[in-house]
């Protein structure tokens, strides 16, 4: 389970950033990852959740750890779907 399935506002908000990194290329690894995903048989909607459960997990990181984003760990969370960060 994803950890923003519990607040329908903080879901909404991981799912525009997945979005908004999708459509602007931006890194360009989620881009990748989510056309992989797809080619793997998830849906669309799927594929977003599963991007979204690495944005939740980098954001707790920045959050909870104090620590700043780390787009290398980040990329190797996405290259790692569909399991996810906690798994």
């Amino acid at each position: 389970m994803d950890k923003a399935e519990g607040n329908p506002q903080l879901k909404a908000v991981v799912l525009e950033v997945v979005m908004n990194q999708i459509h602007n290329n931006d890194p360009p690894e989620t881009r990748h990852t989510f056309k992989r995903l797809i080619e793997e048989g998830n849906s669309e909607e799927e594929a977003k959740r599963l991007i979204g459960c690495v944005v939740s997990a980098e954001i707790f990181d920045i959050l909870k750890k104090n620590e700043p984003f780390n787009p290398e760990r980040y990329i190797k969370a996405l290259n790692r779907l569909p399991k996810t960060p906690w798994e």
